[in-house]
């Protein structure tokens, strides 16, 4: 059985190196081929680890066209695809997790795919089954990715 080693570092909790966007885009790739209706996946990590990049290439996997702003300022893109809707939220300005509401964190949740950047500000709003894609940066810039499934995120991730 040949093993495609891409897919296999997906699956495990060690980084998967992101040298380029090529890299990135294929990590955003195999994760579209996942998502269903009601998922949601937060990109954790410092400034500048790509994680708006990361939502770009996952949006245009998803078949998004045409510009994919962040959504820093605004604080909600939303994204219609051939499947569901997504819901691109960046949490970085919350001051709290009640905030959430007046976003509509919770239909978003149920009526499609929730991307968030920085979730940890969604202190306890996460749902049991979710996705943390953590991106870090070594101090020679080199970047990397690491998947910490939730639920049964474990074993979806196994399908790749």
């Amino acid at each position: 059985m040949k093993i495609n080693h891409d897919k296999v570092a997906f699956m495990t909790t060690k980084p998967i190196p992101l040298p380029d966007l090529a890299a990135t885009e294929k990590l955003a790739k195999n994760l579209a081929t996942l998502l269903q209706n009601g998922d949601v996946v937060g990109l954790e990590g410092p400034l500048g680890t790509g994680k708006t990049t990361f939502a770009r290439a996952l949006l245009q996997a998803l078949g998004v066209e045409g510009d994919v702003p962040s959504p820093t300022f605004t604080l909600l893109q939303t994204y219609d695809t051939q499947h569901f809707p997504v819901y691109h939220f960046d949490l970085y300005r919350l001051k709290s997790a009640d905030e959430l509401d007046e976003l509509g964190w919770d239909d978003a949740c149920a009526d499609g795919v929730v991307v968030a950047e920085w979730p940890e500000r969604a202190a306890g709003r996460l749902p049991v089954d979710h996705l943390i894609l953590k991106f870090m940066m070594d101090d020679r810039s080199t970047r990397s990715c690491v998947p910490m499934p939730q639920g049964t995120w474990t074993e979806r991730l196994r399908k790749l």
